[in-house]
């Protein structure tokens, strides 16, 4: 991509697009095409196609979606199958009606069955049933990578699917009830911390592993396949590392300087117990993460604190954490 191309980023508000802005704009791309949901709801099929008939972007990032934890997929699986499947249908379509040299389709891990060998091989794709607490997320993401294989094959569209593992980092979610597991832990440990409350409860056993992916290494990634990569297959994201639930805990509540009491609740869901993506494709590409998980954690905390802490020093510690 050259510095003067028109790029529309969908979803620039949201966690991944605001990190794809501010890496292009350090890097001196100026034509980014953006639009709020307010200003353009991508679930409405004649809204997508009159913005795209009129501005023509030369290259696609499409990072908008309907996400959440455990409780909001498992509470709301109408609209995250609904929702995903028009906004990811709506972009994809017009880009290639209206002439878009490239697109770039972000996915999601969850897309790869429960049980399946780790880390997670691209290829394992389809081979096994879902994790059912996110399902209707998953078969969304499933259906916007058939659509770009699709349009690959059909008409020989260039739309790249990539799948991120959990992401964090500036921008994120901190809702106890709709958020992801590391940022909902984030939130609840401060207000626990502010609080003084003697102790908190995590869903789960503690047991399971995550991978987590700092979504400024997610948006180098992203722009890295956008010069490097063009092929129909899916090619995963993140650092192959994995910490348990327990673990991630613990070290939140350092980096947060909370010193209670941790407690597991085992009779609420783990999800999938383990979690790690294979990016041997990635990292054979010339690509690799360069944040490690306590500075992202750090820094993520730094942006949380000044945006989001003080208005929710009042709020309640009262919900268990999911881990997604």
């Amino acid at each position: 991509m050259h510095s003067d191309a028109s790029i529309y980023i969908a979803g620039h508000n949201g966690l991944v697009g605001s990190a794809l802005v501010r890496l292009l704009r350090a890097r001196g791309y100026e034509n980014l095409l953006l639009r709020s949901r307010q200003q353009l709801d991508l679930r409405e099929r004649a809204a997508v196609e009159g913005f795209f008939a009129e501005h023509r972007p030369q290259y696609v990032l499409l990072a908008a979606a309907k996400v959440g934890g455990i409780l909001a997929n498992d509470s709301q699986p109408v609209e995250f199958l609904e929702d995903n499947l028009r906004i990811q249908t709506n972009v994809i379509s017009a880009a290639w009606r209206f002439g878009a040299r490239k697109l770039a389709f972000l996915g999601s891990c969850c897309i790869y069955p429960k049980v399946t060998p780790q880390p997670i091989q691209e290829s394992a794709l389809l081979t096994g049933p879902l994790e059912p607490t996110n399902e209707a997320y998953a078969i969304a993401k499933i259906a916007g990578i058939k659509l770009c294989q699709a349009y690959r094959k059909q008409h020989g569209f260039d739309a790249i699917s990539i799948m991120p593992t959990n992401l964090y980092g500036p921008g994120d979610n901190f809702d106890p009830y709709t958020a992801h597991v590391l940022p909902a832990l984030i939130h609840r440990f401060h207000l626990a911390k502010e609080n003084g409350d003697a102790s908190i409860q995590v869903w789960g056993t503690g047991n399971a592993r995550r991978e987590f992916l700092h979504v400024d290494d997610l948006a180098s990634a992203c722009l890295f396949l956008m010069q490097h990569y063009s092929h129909g297959d899916i090619i995963n994201a993140g650092t192959g590392n994995d910490i348990s639930i327990a673990e991630l805990a613990v070290l939140i509540a350092q980096v947060v300087g909370y010193h209670g009491h941790i407690q597991q609740d085992p009779s609420k869901p783990d999800g999938t117990l383990l979690r790690c993506s294979d990016i041997s494709k990635l990292r054979d590409l010339g690509w690799s993460p360069t944040i490690s998980l306590h500075d992202g954690i750090n820094a993520t905390y730094a942006w949380y604190q000044q945006h989001v802490g003080q208005a929710t020093l009042r709020g309640t510690t009262a919900h268990p954490m999911l881990s997604s």
